[in-house]
């Protein structure tokens, strides 16, 4: 991302300035692609069952934040000479990219991704450390022993997993959790938040008819309220779980997009106010929901075999129709005019029955519970109503961590496909 910058601000017009900054923007993304796929990943691997979803939604505040910042950052680099309007929003990148790139150095290795190469005793101090125990410690010994036997009934022996993996099914399901993984990070940007954020004062100012610095100053309030909703999923996450705030924001955005639609109609200025109020909500509900729980999910559900390639895929998805709803907005705009935040309510209205039927609970539930859940699923043929539901809210859960205190190991023969050492 650093060197992408700098390839960038030292563009210099008259010397292929474009060449270089497309070079730059290509180098930058594909140093962001892989830490937001990376990221993810590594929290999920790190994080207690109890509060891995907190940790990853604070993932998804610091986008808001990011975003917010970035937002102000360009509204008052616009009043400054020419080269600075420019120069100075790219270059800023590199103290975010400075700070990832030391952190890392105090930070431990993921325990999981030690396990598969075998090496115990780190794993083992890993772990301890993040949850505050001794090594000898009991509770520390189990997790380390159920991470064990879950990698060895998976058949994982700590080598590059090849992406034909990815479309197995059987127990495992690798096909089916990716597909789940990344059909979050596809409904996220096909539902219409970054033809929101990234055009935010073109709507206000074609769609509402505000002026220019209005517009602009309405966008950077838009920021605001962003990242205020972002910070809400951090308290009810491990509360209400993943389903229902896909739901709840699923609902919240189609009704948004229809308020804007309708609103937008009549074509008179006291309409167009209620088109406003949509654009708002929307975004709150965004930011409460849809923006952190597409970063968490995947990482959740995917197993440990195929976890990395099947996050790079989900974030490879997000990228893709980020940059494909960036495109055709303002074409949508030009020609079907409130049409666009129809279409987009239809989208979003099309997400609530995918979700109802196939995405399954995560919630305070461990990444080994789940690859379990999943091998159970399979083997008794279990749909989401009939069975998902039941399993991951029952009270009596399939698994359950305390059930094993007397013995070192949890079994998985049942589920989980053994494969011969």
């Amino acid at each position: 991302m650093i060197l992408g910058v700098i390839i960038q601000v030292s563009a210099v017009k008259g010397h292929k300035q474009t060449a270089q900054l497309i070079i730059g923007r290509v180098v930058t993304g594909v140093g962001n692609g892989m830490n937001t796929s990376t990221i993810p990943t590594y929290q999920a691997e790190c994080s207690k069952s109890k509060n891995r979803g907190l940790l990853i939604c604070i993932e998804g505040g610091v986008i808001a934040f990011g975003t917010l910042i970035a937002y102000w950052v360009d509204y008052g680099c616009q009043y400054g000479p020419p080269n600075l309007t420019w120069r100075f929003p790219i270059a800023f990148q590199v103290v975010f990219g400075l700070v990832v790139l030391i952190i890392p150095f105090w930070l431990p290795e993921s325990p999981r991704w030690l396990l598969t190469k075998d090496r115990t005793d780190e794993a083992t101090k890993v772990i301890a450390a993040l949850r505050g125990l001794s090594i000898e410690e009991e509770e520390t010994t189990l997790e380390v022993n159920v991470i064990v036997d879950g990698i060895r009934a998976s058949g994982h022996r700590g080598g590059n997993t090849p992406f034909s993996a990815l479309f197995t099914g059987g127990k495992t399901q690798h096909f089916r959790r990716m597909m789940l993984g990344a059909s979050s990070q596809l409904f996220q940007q096909i539902g219409g938040c970054n033809a929101v954020i990234y055009f935010f004062p073109l709507l206000f100012e074609n769609s509402i008819g505000t002026s220019k610095n209005l517009s602009l100053l309405l966008g950077g309030v838009n920021m605001i309220v962003y990242s205020i909703f972002a910070t809400t999923s951090w308290f009810i996450i491990e509360r209400t779980g993943r389903r229902k705030l896909f739901l709840i924001g699923t609902v919240g955005q189609c009704l948004s997009m229809v308020l804007v639609f309708a609103c937008l109609i009549p074509g008179t200025a006291s309409a167009a106010k209620g088109a406003a109020v949509g654009l708002f909500t929307y975004i709150g509900f965004f930011g409460a929901t849809w923006l952190p729980l597409p970063w968490l999910y995947p990482a959740e559900v995917n197993p440990l075999k195929t976890r990395a390639k099947a996050n790079a895929v989900s974030t490879c998805t997000n990228w893709l129709f980020n940059f494909t709803v960036v495109m055709i907005t303002p074409v949508m705009l030009d020609n079907i005019g409130w049409g666009t935040y129809l279409v987009f309510a239809c989208i979003n209205a099309a997400f609530f029955p995918v979700i109802y039927i196939f995405y399954p609970e995560t919630k305070m539930r461990s990444l080994e519970e789940i690859d379990i859940i999943f091998a159970k699923g399979h083997i008794e043929k279990m749909t989401c109503r009939k069975g998902w539901v039941v399993l991951f809210l029952s009270s009596s859960p399939t698994i359950v961590f305390a059930a094993v205190a007397g013995s070192a190991h949890l079994s998985t023969t049942r589920f989980l496909p053994q494969y011969d050492s």
